[in-house]
C-alpha cells in the first residue's frame, strides 16, 4: 500500500473573505499572511502568455491599481466572482507568499454558509487539475468559528466543545452575520444579517470627529477614524448613564489621537470624546446611525434561535460564540450577552403569567457569550485547530478520488464527526 507523503506534511489553511485572505499552515496559532482579497491584471499586455503571469495580489495590487492594471476584488459578499482572477490569486498566495508545492500538501478552503455546491465544483477543479493539490476540505466559516471558541476556557468549562453546536455572530468590514450551528450542519433559513459592521462604525466616528475637529488632514481622514476606532473605542453599559459620565468630568475620558501629516510633515492632534462609545453602539442601537435599519443586534440573535427547532434553542443560546475584528470591541460580548439574557427572561416570565402563574415557573434558559483570545482570526483558527487533529485526512477529498469521480465529490464535505479532541 503506497504512503501517502502529503499526508505528514503540515495542512495548508487559506481563508478568503471579502476583504482580507489569511493564509498559513495549520497547528499555528495565527495566519502567516493577512492580506487584501485584491488582484491588479496587466489589461494591455500583447502577448497573453505574458498577460497570464503579469499580475499583483494583496497590497502590492492596490499599489499598482494604475496605468495598464485594472484593480478588482474577485470575492464579493463572500462569493467567489471571478474564477479566472481567483486561480491566479490562489496561485500566488501557494507559490510566492506560502512556498510550498501543493501535490506534497492537503488544502483547506473556507466558504460563506450559502455556498453553492457548482462553486465547490469549480474550487475543487482549480484545485486538483491546476494546481494537482494531494487533497482538499471546503469548511464552512461557522463551522470553524464555534471550533476557534474551544480554546475558550469558558467554553470548556460548559463541555461544548464536542457538540458542534452553538450560534456564531460573525462581523467583519462589510456585513455581520448571524448563523446558528447544529451539530456541525447550518440552519440556512434561519440566517440573518445586519447591514452594519467595522466600516460603518469607521464613517460613522468620522462623521462625527468632522463637525468637532477642524484639523483632520482630508488624506488621512479615513485611517485616523479606523485608528481611533480600534485604539479608543469601546461597548457601553447604558449610553444615557455614559453621556453623563462623561459630561460631568470630560478631562477623565478624552483622549488625544496624534499624527503627522503626510503633506506638510508636521504634527496635529484630534480629541477623541463621545466617539470613544457612540461608534461600537451602531450594534445595540442602530437608529442613530441609520433609519432604514433598526433592529439591534441582540434582538436579531434572539429572533434567529427562536426560529430553529425548539430542542436545539437551550444549546444554541448557551454558546453563542462571536467571530471577526468588529466583535473585538472592549465589553461587546458582555453587552450582548446582557441584552439577549434579558429578552429571554422578559419573554419566559410573560409566557408564565399569560399561563396565569400556576403551577413552577419555566426553568431559566442560560445565555453564554463566547469570547476568546482568537476571536478576531476565528475561522482561520478554527481551520488550523482541526486540520491538525487525528482523522483530518481521511475526511478530505483526495486527487484519486477526483480522477476516479470528478468534482462531484466535493459538492459536500463530511462533518467532522470522526475527530476527536
Amino acid at each position: 500500500m503506497p504512503v501517502d507523503t502529503a499526508a505528514s506534511n503540515p495542512v495548508v489553511v487559506i481563508d478568503n473573505g471579502t476583504g482580507f485572505t489569511k493564509m498559513g499552515y495549520a497547528g499555528n496559532t495565527q495566519p502567516q499572511f493577512i492580506i487584501p482579497t485584491a488582484i491588479s491584471v496587466n489589461m494591455n499586455a500583447s502577448d497573453k502568455c505574458i498577460a497570464d503571469l503579469d499580475f499583483y495580489i494583496g497590497d502590492e495590487a492596490i499599489g499598482r491599481s494604475y496605468g495598464d492594471y485594472q484593480l478588482s476584488f474577485p470575492i464579493r459578499h463572500g462569493l467567489i466572482q471571478s474564477w479566472d482572477n481567483m486561480e491566479k490569486f490562489w496561485e500566488q498566495c501557494l507559490f510566492k507568499y506560502l512556498k510550498c508545492e501543493p501535490e506534497d500538501h492537503y488544502i483547506m478552503l473556507t466558504e460563506p454558509p450559502l455556498n453553492t455546491p457548482e462553486n465547490r465544483e469549480y474550487t475543487a477543479e482549480i484545485m486538483f487539475e491546476t494546481f494537482n493539490c494531494s487533497g482538499l476540505y471546503i469548511a464552512v466559516q461557522a463551522v470553524l468559528a464555534l471550533a476557534a471558541s474551544w480554546s475558550s476556557q469558558r467554553s470548556q468549562r460548559l463541555k461544548l466543545s464536542g457538540t458542534m453546536t452553538g450560534t456564531v455572530v460573525d462581523s467583519g468590514d462589510g456585513v455581520t452575520h448571524i448563523i446558528p450551528v447544529v451539530d456541525g450542519y447550518i440552519l440556512a433559513s434561519s440566517i440573518k444579517h445586519i447591514p452594519l459592521a467595522g466600516r460603518d462604525i469607521t464613517n460613522f466616528i468620522l462623521h462625527h470627529l468632522k463637525e468637532r475637529e477642524s484639523n483632520i488632514p482630508p488624506e488621512d481622514a479615513l485611517m485616523i477614524a479606523q485608528k481611533i476606532k480600534e485604539q479608543h473605542s469601546y461597548v457601553a453599559s447604558d449610553i444615557a448613564k455614559e453621556f453623563n459620565k462623561y459630561d460631568k468630568n470630560p478631562q477623565k475620558y478624552l483622549e488625544k489621537y496624534t499624527g503627522i501629516r503626510k503633506q506638510t510633515n508636521t504634527e496635529y492632534s484630534i480629541d477623541v470624546f463621545y466617539e470613544r462609545f457612540l461608534g461600537p453602539e451602531l450594534f445595540f442601537n442602530p437608529d442613530i446611525f441609520s433609519s432604514d435599519f433598526t433592529t439591534p443586534l441582540p434582538t436579531l440573535v434572539d429572533r434567529v434561535i427562536q426560529s430553529c427547532p425548539i430542542d436545539t434553542r437551550r444549546k444554541l443560546y448557551s454558546n453563542i460564540v462571536l467571530s471577526g475584528g468588529s466583535t473585538m470591541f472592549k465589553h461587546f460580548g458582555r453587552r450582548l450577552e446582557r441584552d439577549v439574557d434579558n429578552l429571554v427572561a422578559t419573554r419566559l416570565q410573560k409566557s408564565f403569567e399569560r399561563a396565569g402563574g400556576k403551577g413552577e415557573p419555566p426553568k431559566k434558559i442560560d445565555v453564554n457569550v463566547i469570547s476568546h483570545p482568537m476571536q478576531r482570526y476565528a475561522v482561520w483558527f478554527g481551520g488550523s485547530m482541526l486540520a491538525g487533529l487525528e482523522g483530518f485526512h481521511s475526511q478530505c477529498k483526495t486527487k484519486k478520488e477526483y480522477d476516479e469521480k470528478g468534482p462531484g465529490i466535493c459538492r459536500h464535505s463530511p462533518i467532522f464527526s470522526g475527530i476527536t479532541m
